[in-house]
């Protein structure tokens, strides 16, 4: 990265990388660019910093005459987390997809069925995680849409055909033409900071589909010893439903979700629609998805669950802990 970026910049940059929502991400990145010392030295990131201003502006402008290709891949956010199903073709990326969430993703035995970003919703106990299938990624072929996808997506299944014999072969092509665009499928969960700017590093799960084709059960620790990587992985069947079971648990569990519930003074909480935080917030960041209003006013809130007694009094910094109760009082 450039030296002498300033305070400001960085702040920006740091509010980037935390948007999900579009708007917001254009908002910081607007920032970025008032922000960042205008040298030679910050000219190819400046230039990024444009492009990928006007790729949001005209993805947040909706469809236009030559634009209803790029309309296809825009998503709304729903659900505790957004999840992107990556692979190679035919690795039966829309069956999973269709099995798990009900969805309408278009299967079929050629490749290049799917051609645009297909959401669909996995439920786990009263929550339920955003899946969308996307057109598959070779070194021949990727849809430019992909991109602001993945950008905004807190993690990726990639999904693998053991029994294919090029299997491998797709893995690294995958792994490299998203590298290029600085999206890294990352082993860790969470995943590591990224290292440049604009770099996404994504959680990954490596997804063995097709296991009922009866692959060699020692195929996955025989690719992770080819490719040198060692996601957590899944050996799953869309057609007979072996393994699916466990795919949200795993979710909820890697990407350290926190449900907490509200209600308002003298009546019971609402128990059937928590609010989807992650394991470190805070109270003000619960406040933030009822309300920007009810941020900006919070004065306090009583806890029930991880206070020291039920009702106990807890300021907007008081980390919450899964199945938290919350009413929230405002100045």
């Amino acid at each position: 990265m450039p030296a002498n970026l300033s305070p400001e910049y960085k702040k920006a940059e740091q509010a980037y990388r935390a948007a999900r929502e579009p708007r917001a991400r254009l908002e910081a990145l607007k920032e970025m660019l008032r922000s960042i010392p205008k040298h030679k030295g910050t000219e190819h990131l400046q230039a990024d910093i444009k492009s990928r201003i006007k790729q949001l502006t005209d993805e947040l402008a909706g469809p236009k005459k030559a634009g209803a290709r790029a309309a296809q891949f825009s998503v709304r956010r729903e659900g505790a987390a957004q999840v992107c199903l990556v692979g190679p073709p035919n690795a039966g990326k829309s069956s999973l997809h269709a099995a798990l969430t009900g969805s309408h993703s278009e299967a079929g035995p050629f490749p290049y069925t799917t051609q645009s970003a297909v959401p669909g919703m996995l439920p786990f106990e009263d929550i339920a995680f955003q899946l969308i299938d996307l057109p598959p990624v070779s070194r021949e072929h990727m849809e430019a849409g992909l991109m602001g996808v993945l950008q905004a997506a807190d993690a990726a299944w990639l999904v693998v055909d053991l029994s294919d014999p090029a299997c491998t072969e797709q893995v690294i092509a995958i792994r490299e033409e998203l590298a290029r665009r600085k999206i890294v499928l990352d082993e860790s969960w969470p995943a590591r900071a990224a290292e440049e700017a604009f770099q996404v590093r994504l959680p990954t799960l490596l997804v063995a589909n097709k296991i009922d084709l009866d692959p060699d059960p020692d195929e996955v620790k025989v690719l992770e010893e080819l490719l040198q990587i060692r996601y957590p992985a899944a050996a799953v069947s869309a057609s007979t439903g072996q393994g699916l079971g466990e795919l949200a648990r795993f979710l909820f569990r890697s990407l350290g979700v926190v449900r907490v519930y509200t209600k308002v003074p003298g009546k019971p909480a609402d128990r059937q629609r928590p609010f989807a935080v992650r394991r470190g917030d805070r109270v003000l960041d619960v406040a933030r998805l009822v309300h920007q209003d009810v941020a900006a006013t919070l004065k306090y809130a009583r806890i029930w669950g991880s206070g020291e007694f039920d009702g106990q009094q807890v300021g907007p910094e008081h980390a919450l802990a899964d199945g938290d109760v919350l009413e929230l009082h405002a100045r």
